[in-house]
């Protein structure tokens, strides 16, 4: 892995999945009772032997900066690895980034200085688990100058990603980013092959192409509307199957965008299912974070005489369920419920606590949120949109900062 290097874009603004990207860059959301949702992606770079690791940050990323310091210092500099967060610094103009490729382009000193043949680029905003290595040999062996990594999407949903048609030899023979009529499977009307922005260049072609790109005008600088779509024609643009890998990654093929609020939701969700379609138990493919000394959680009876209970929830260390219930939940460390109070079908940040009586559904309270006693959140949309923020499919997301009735 000497000759490749790795650039997670973790810059973008994240307005979708506000108000949780109100005080932090979207990458930094926490995920899964425990996780930040780079950490992801950042794990899978670790797991691949991906040594050189460079995190391009921009917007409130204060919270990022801390999380990879804290949690994510465990490569050797005298060995030549590291993770580091390039903030941006407008080396080549007087603007901040302006699209996935702009980005690149501000820090082509760095990639240029690290001597490296090989460039992986991935997002820092989704959710997977995937062995990058094979993807690179297939790059390699078939001569590519771009590969890019696919997943087939049902057709309904295609919109929002970059489709592409393929030849029997995997290369990428059309690209359209989110178009309004994607192009189907040949042998599946139902389905498209979508990019998922998982990108390896050549480092001679990504220099060139994104020099060419900084002098266009009508560039919006960003990889799946301007940079894959010019390098078809002619050029060697190869697919790579998801889901594929002989490797040592189980293979549940999950990927997930969470770039909404709903899609946020969904994912966490997922994790409770009777069989979690993401296998986060593969003993030699653990999510690394950072996770503070903290005691176990417990489940404690009130001195009213509840019991304390959690009922299919993911129930991080430093919980105190004192007299309450949790059910098909997820809480982060340092939650505690109150006797009495209810929490459904939601997720709680780290050091949220709910007052006695309340009842929560269908609900994201964010970091340290004191929910008061006896507060009804979640089975009335006409009263909860007056105080909090409703995603387009219901879920209530109480910020720090809101009012309660």
């Amino acid at each position: 892995m000497d000759d490749v290097i790795t650039v997670i874009l973790a810059g973008g603004v994240g307005s979708r999945l506000a108000p949780l990207t109100k005080e932090r860059a979207k990458p930094a959301v926490p995920f899964g009772g425990k996780y930040r949702i780079i950490d992801f992606t950042l794990t899978n770079c670790l797991h691949s032997g991906l040594r050189r690791v460079l995190v391009l940050t921009q917007y409130k990323s204060h919270s990022l900066q801390k999380h990879l310091r804290d949690g994510w210092s465990v490569f050797n500099p005298e060995l030549g690895e590291y993770i580091t967060a390039v903030p941006a610094q407008m080396r080549t103009g007087d603007c901040w980034y302006q699209g996935t490729a702009d980005a690149i382009y501000q820090n082509l000193y760095l990639l240029n200085r690290s001597g490296a043949k090989y460039v992986v680029v991935l997002s820092g905003d989704h959710i997977y688990r995937m062995d990058y290595v094979p993807m690179l040999e297939q790059h390699i062996e078939t001569g590519a100058q771009l590969t890019v990594a696919c997943m087939e999407v049902n057709k309904s949903e295609a919109s929002s990603f970059g489709v592409m048609a393929v030849n029997s030899a995997q290369q990428i023979l059309s690209f359209e980013e989110k178009p309004q009529n994607p192009e189907p499977l040949p042998d599946n009307p139902d389905k498209c092959l979508a990019s998922m922005g998982i990108y390896i260049f050549s480092m001679e072609t990504l220099e060139t192409e994104l020099e060419k790109d900084a002098l266009s005008k009508t560039s919006c600088h960003d990889f799946g509307q301007d940079i894959i779509p010019r390098l078809i024609d002619g050029k060697r643009v190869y697919a790579y199957a998801f889901g594929s890998e002989a490797g040592r990654v189980s293979q549940d093929a999950y990927w997930r965008d969470v770039g909404t609020l709903d899609s946020y939701y969904q994912a966490n969700m997922d994790l409770l299912s009777l069989q979690s379609p993401m296998d986060l138990y593969q003993s030699n493919w653990n999510i690394r974070t950072y996770e503070p000394q903290l005691p176990p959680a417990r489940t404690v009876s009130s001195p009213a005489g509840n019991e304390g209970i959690f009922i299919n929830s993911i129930v991080s260390s430093g919980v105190i369920i004192e007299g309450g219930t949790a059910q098909n939940s997820i809480l982060f460390p340092k939650v505690k419920i109150n006797n009495n109070a209810v929490v459904l079908n939601s997720i709680l940040f780290e050091g949220v606590t709910v007052g006695e009586g309340a009842i929560l559904q269908n609900c994201i309270v964010d970091k340290n949120v004191n929910i008061p006693p006896g507060t009804i959140i979640g089975k009335d949309p006409q009263q909860d949109k007056r105080y909090f923020s409703l995603s387009s499919q219901g879920v209530v997301v109480v910020a720090d900062g809101d009012k309660f009735a």
